[in-house]
This record gives C-alpha cells, sequence and structure tokens, in this order.
C-alpha cells in the first residue's frame, strides 16, 4: 500500500489523502471516548486523590533539530503539564542505534527507534547480546529519502559505484538502513562505494562543497535541511522502493515496519512521485520502567494526540489507537497494554 504524507510545515501546504485537515483527522479518530476522558485521566491521579507518577525520565531522542528532537520535546511537554512531578529530561543523540544503547546500560529510561532497528536489536546481528526492549506505541512514520545533485549522472542506487555517500550519523537507524540498501542494489559499501557517517548538517554541507555525492536520511517530508538544498544546488531523488523485496528479512517487511512510499507533489521541487520507502518508528522503553509510568505515558499519546504533532511535522502520523498498538516484534509494555484497554477496550 502507497502512503502519501501527513502535515506539512509553513510554508509548504498540508499534504492529507483527503481533504481535511490531518489534525482534524486525528481528533477525529480518537473520537468521543478521548474527550470523554480527557479531563479525567490526565489529572486522574488527582481527582482520585492519587498524586500521579514521579521522577525523572531520560528519554534519547535524535539530532538537535530533527523530528525526533521537536517530538521528544513535545512529549515532555505534555507530560511534565499533565504530571507535574514528574519530569523528563531531553537527549539529543544520532539516533535510533545510540538510543537503544543508552536504554540497554541505563543511562536512558524512553527512546525513539526505527522499527527496523528495534527489530534488529532483538537479534545477535547489530549488537553482541539482544536488547529487551519494550514499546509505549508506534508514533509515526518517516521516509528514507536518498539524495543526489540535480546536475549527478546517478540515477538509481545501483548508479552509486564510486560514489562517496553518506549514509547518516554513526548511531542512527538511517546508517544500518544505508548499508543495507546498498547491498540490495549489489553495491559493497566500503568497497564499491566510499561511505561516511555525517550528521545531516555535516552531510548538507559536505555535498553543497561536492565532497559527496549523496546523501541519506531518515526523516519527515518535507525535511527543511533538503529543502535548503533543493534550493542550491537542486536536488534529485533516487527511488528505493524496488528494492524493498531484499529488505524485509525474516519477518517480512510488515515486521521491519517497511512499506512503499511515494513523495508528495509540492514536498519539493522535482521528487513528486518518486517512490521510497516509509520506515514506522516507535516509542520504546526498558521493561522494567514502572507500569504507572508506561500507563500514563500511554493515555498521553491517545488523550494528546493533535498537541503532538509538531510544528515541522512531517510523513506519516500514527497517533490514533488503531496504529498505535502495531509494533510488529517489540512487545507493548504491560502498562501501555493496560491503558488502551481502559481507553478503547
Amino acid at each position: 500500500m502507497t502512503r502519501r504524507a501527513g502535515p506539512h510545515p509553513h510554508p509548504h501546504p498540508r499534504l492529507t489523502p483527503h481533504p481535511v485537515d490531518r489534525r482534524s483527522l486525528l481528533h477525529a479518530a480518537l473520537g468521543s471516548v478521548a474527550v470523554a476522558v480527557l479531563g479525567g485521566a490526565l489529572t486522574g491521579d488527582a481527582s482520585r486523590q492519587r498524586p500521579g507518577p514521579s521522577g525523572v525520565l531520560r528519554f534519547a531522542t535524535g539530532e538537535p533539530t530533527a523530528f525526533y528532537e521537536a517530538f521528544g520535546r513535545g512529549l515532555a511537554a505534555e507530560l511534565t503539564a499533565a504530571y507535574p512531578r514528574l519530569s523528563c529530561r531531553i537527549r539529543t543523540t544520532a539516533g535510533s542505534v545510540t538510543n537503544i544503547e543508552l536504554l540497554r546500560d541505563r543511562r536512558a529510561d524512553l527512546g525513539l527507534v526505527l522499527t527496523d532497528t528495534a527489530r534488529a536489536a532483538q537479534d545477535t546481528g547489530l549488537f553482541p547480546r539482544p536488547v529487551p526492549l519494550c514499546a509505549i506505541g508506534r508514533v509515526y512514520e518517516t521516509y528514507l529519502q536518498f539524495v543526489v545533485r540535480a546536475d549527478s549522472p546517478v540515477r538509481a542506487v545501483s548508479d552509486l559505484a564510486g560514489h562517496p555517500v553518506s549514509l547518516g550519523a554513526a548511531g542512527s537507524g538511517a546508517a544500518v538502513l544505508g548499508e543495507r540498501i546498498l547491498h540490495a542494489a549489489g553495491l559493497s559499501p566500503g568497497t564499491d562505494v566510499p561511505v561516511l557517517h555525517l550528521p545531516l548538517a555535516d552531510a548538507a554541507d559536505a555535498m553543497r562543497a561536492g565532497s559527496v555525492d549523496a546523501l541519506l536520511v531518515a526523516g519527515g517530508v518535507p525535511l527543511p535541511t533538503l529543502t535548503d538544498l533543493d534550493d542550491d544546488p537542486g536536488l534529485r531523488f533516487l527511488p528505493l522502493a524496488g528494492l524493498l523485496s531484499r529488505l524485509g528479512g525474516r519477518d517480512g517487511l510488515a515486521g521491519a515496519g517497511l512499506e512503499e512510499v511515494s513523495l508528495p507533489q509540492s514536498a519539493y521541487r522535482t521528487a513528486g512521485g518518486v517512490a521510497t520507502i516509509g520506515v514506522s518508528n516507535l516509542l520504546v522503553c526498558r521493561p522494567d520502567l514502572p507500569r504507572g509510568v508506561t500507563e500514563a505515558l500511554t493515555r498521553l499519546l491517545v488523550l494528546r494526540a493533535t498537541a503532538l504533532v509538531p510544528d515541522n511535522a512531517v510523513g506519516t502520523q500514527f497517533l490514533d489507537v488503531g496504529s498505535l498498538i502495531g509494533t510488529g516484534s517489540i512487545p507493548l509494555h504491560p502498562g501501555a497494554v493496560a491503558a488502551y484497554r481502559s481507553l478503547h477496550g
């Protein structure tokens, strides 16, 4: 199934599959249950003479100014407003792999990760030992965007032999997926293709300077950094959907959180209709995170969905109960299960 992007930041128009504002769609999806419960669920502990959860949550997000970090700050603000005794400290990181390492090492309590990376962490292919994780919910979808300069002769990933590329910052989920994409195209990273792992801002500077010929990012549509590059020097977006069948692994595409998506017509100047890959994203935690905390977080995701769409929200949002629980091979935390059942049966 091909998806289109959800809300888009100013000055780009909001793009939805139907002529309805995405925030209105999210509100409608929550329905009367959320409206009825909102006043009690987020302050319910006080109304029942209970103080609610307290303490400090350490939240591993992503690169500064990118979507993970924006989503994390929004969630932290809503959490503090709903539960003043529960503080949320945001930690900016390189992305999914680093976030799982922080959870494993007990230096974080929550993290945002690509579903594909979370699944890989359950094996021994990515880490020396499997990393136990629980999900709070499947929160949104990012788009893999593999770009070259508009004047580049490269038309497909298979054309990148001999061209230096940046596959995302070291420690990001994009870096892991990027190498798999090169392999799927018949290329050997580091042998056929010189590979760098640069933070997004550095990768953009390198592309302008001509020291890298392509860069891959997992992010929203339109991504501000790519919008700037599209203005100068100009970009071409490489199609990726044809490589999907080689990326699913043992659990298939659904288990990896991968699907075909099309870049919308108005996202960038010439990217409209390019078939790429969408990757779902999970809010995950350590399995030992207290149940009361995970219940509070889950209720917040459901009942404050519209407030948790950042101003630069991009990609397809999953903040409705039907898709929040679709976390694939990553089990929901018992507290999340209890919250979803109490809200929606």
